[in-house]
């Protein structure tokens, strides 16, 4: 671990709950009251986790995406996959989904169980214009191919990036992200490198509660469960240019210990433009992408 000094947390939120799809309930972190431009690339982070049934059931049936790569991270629950490429897959607890929605496709995501808990999470990233009419695909990564960093105090699991010397099995995500999903006992304390303090980080906290960002001095924010907290980086930190670089994380789980994803990953800084599951860089995009769905070119 780097001798840097911890990033800080300059925003706490919590998400609003919403309905999308056919009525699935979730809450909206990313793409409410956190703007996609404050955390680029990441353009959406929904959070679903109900074990009623009525707020999962009906899923999401076939719509379009383009210009953006997803994927979905299960915690509890069966979701189906399917899409008019011809690729179908189940995404059982603990696994991941990727899909590169590049120049065009439509899929469904339809829950593959009747009763009992669906939770998990799906994230939007940006792409890089030259590559948001790249061609379409979609991969299932199972839980057991996610390499884990296992103590008595800790448990980590690297998705995506690189950890004490571990890489992630994601590797085709094109903004190469760090992807954690972190889980400490209580009082116990946490570091994570970030490669560059032009990154944009965040935390989501979705079990317990810790605390976040600089130990001592009263610089550590308590970010609680269902909350997001937002790191500093180069545009806004309010750091002297003599100061070192803040190219850490420094975290201390509370008193029933705390389980929380880290993202971080380069900025494209680009322009955004979206409407619905179309994510492009102008207008004149957003309309070709809405003709070609309805021409059927998808």
């Amino acid at each position: 671990m780097s001798n840097n000094i911890s990033r800080k947390v300059i925003k706490v939120a919590k998400g609003y709950d919403t309905r999308d799809g056919a009525g699935v309930s979730l809450q909206r972190v990313i793409s409410g009251p956190i703007n996609e431009k404050e955390l680029d690339p990441f353009l959406m982070l929904d959070a679903f986790k109900s074990d009623n049934p009525d707020d999962y059931i009906e899923g999401f049936p076939s719509h379009p995406h383009r210009g953006q790569q997803t994927f979905t991270y299960m915690i509890e629950g069966a979701m189906e996959h399917r899409d008019n490429k011809g690729n179908k897959g189940l995404l059982l607890p603990g696994m991941v989904q990727v899909m590169n929605a590049g120049r065009g496709i439509i899929h469904s995501e339809i829950p593959q169980q009747r009763d009992g808990m669906m939770f998990g999470f799906q994230f939007w990233v940006n792409l890089k214009s030259t590559d948001k009419m790249s061609g379409p695909w979609y991969k299932d990564i199972p839980s057991s191919d996610i390499k884990e960093v296992i103590t008595s105090e800790k448990k980590v699991r690297v998705i995506a990036g690189h950890y004490q010397g571990i890489e992630g099995v994601v590797k085709n995500i094109r903004v190469n992200p760090i992807f954690l999903d972190v889980k400490l006992e209580p009082n116990v304390r946490f570091s994570v490198d970030i490669p560059d303090f032009d990154h944009n980080s965040f935390v989501y906290v979705f079990q317990g509660d810790g605390f976040f960002g600089p130990i001592g001095g009263g610089n550590q924010v308590k970010v609680k469960d269902r909350h997001i907290g937002v790191l500093e980086n180069i545009d806004t930190t309010l750091n002297s240019k003599k100061d070192p670089t803040p190219n850490k994380l420094d975290v201390v789980a509370g008193d029933k210990g705390v389980r929380f994803l880290f993202l971080s990953a380069k900025p494209l800084r680009e322009p955004i433009v979206q409407h619905g599951p179309f994510v492009m860089n102008t207008s004149f995009e957003i309309q070709k992408a809405f003709f070609d769905y309805q021409m059927g070119i998808f």
